[in-house]
């Protein structure tokens, strides 16, 4: 069952400037995605219109729909909006030191949760935080749920994050770059809890994030993200093994070799372009190897190949690519 559509959602800083360009994708019950991307493709802006909580200063959403739960949510009233925002979509941020309250315990930030959405007793609130904290992992949950922010370590903060984004009782939970600032055991131990979460409760999760091995660890479906527009969506099965997109083939190609591989180590030739100076045509020509002339002047719409569910935004994604040579 759809549980989250998202149709040519567009996001601008002026009207010349589309910092998202006609974004669409769906997302299932249950299901987790993977948003990936280099640094500046889109990804956190598209999960913050989710929200209606743009950063920055004249952003606005000038176009699309976002439909959750059969409503579109880009219609809402403020105040519906609100009403929302963590009962019906979580957000775990990047960072988790700037998004927990200092001079709030962590059990009554997530007791206030409680009590706003479900009107329980301040008794049970507590209670209810206590047992979050248990259910993401934190030891000894009748005293740490006293403890502020600064006691924890990153990964405990990362989890208490976690635990206040999951006590409104979401359907949809976006994960921005959960494990960005972790060491690598810690950011195992972080996807493992998503995965089992999500496993326990049933809650549809939305992983944004620039590795691939994390995706594919963790995620049914894969959308990537280029220049504020997406340019391939499908299976992670199919994505990853037979990817229609150069873009995509290049950030597989980048990924380093298990067995530790031969020769120089493989990058996308260029940078990713500025906001206020997008190509012409398809954003990623000046960096592929297989531009044309239709490339420079013409944005490719989703185009399939055998899967129904995967698809290309490229002129050539009926041609077939090959790794690069290491």
């Amino acid at each position: 069952m759809t549980l989250l559509k998202v149709t040519q959602l567009t996001i601008s800083r002026t009207p010349d400037i589309a910092l998202v360009d006609k974004v669409s994708f769906q997302l299932n019950a249950g299901e987790m995605l993977g948003l990936v991307g280099e640094s500046g493709s889109g990804k956190t802006v598209t999960c913050r219109a989710l929200m209606r909580l743009l950063p920055g200063q004249g952003l606005q959403i000038t176009g699309g729909e976002v439909v959750l739960g059969g409503r579109d949510i880009l219609s809402l009233s403020e105040a519906q909006m609100s009403a929302v925002r963590g009962r019906e979509i979580g957000m775990i941020f990047q960072n988790p030191a700037s998004h927990l309250n200092p001079v709030m315990t962590i059990g009554d930030q997530i007791a206030e949760s409680r009590r706003l959405h479900f009107g329980v007793s301040r008794a049970q609130a507590r209670e209810d935080a206590k047992a979050l904290l248990r259910q993401v992992g934190i030891p000894d949950p009748q005293n740490r749920v006293n403890n502020y922010p600064h006691e924890f370590s990153g990964g405990m903060r990362q989890r208490a994050m976690i635990a206040v984004a999951l006590a409104p009782e979401p359907s949809l939970l976006i994960a921005d770059e959960p494990t960005t600032a972790l060491d690598v055991t810690v950011q195992m131990q972080i996807l493992r809890l998503l995965s089992d979460l999500r496993q326990q409760l049933g809650v549809a999760m939305i992983m944004i994030t620039h590795d691939l091995g994390v995706v594919a660890q963790t995620c049914d479906r894969i959308a990537v993200m280029y220049g504020g527009r997406l340019c391939e969506v499908g299976s992670k099965r199919d994505v990853l093994a037979q990817p229609l997109h150069p873009y995509t083939r290049g950030l597989i190609d980048c990924q380093p070799l298990s067995d530790g591989g031969k020769g120089r180590f493989v990058t996308i030739d260029g940078q990713p372009p500025m906001a206020d100076r997008f190509p012409v045509g398809c954003r990623f020509h000046p960096r592929c190897q297989r531009a044309s002339a239709d490339c420079q002047h013409q944005p490719a719409l989703l185009t399939r190949r055998d899967s129904l569910s995967h698809a290309a935004a490229c002129h050539h994604a009926l041609q077939p690519l090959t790794h690069r040579e290491r």
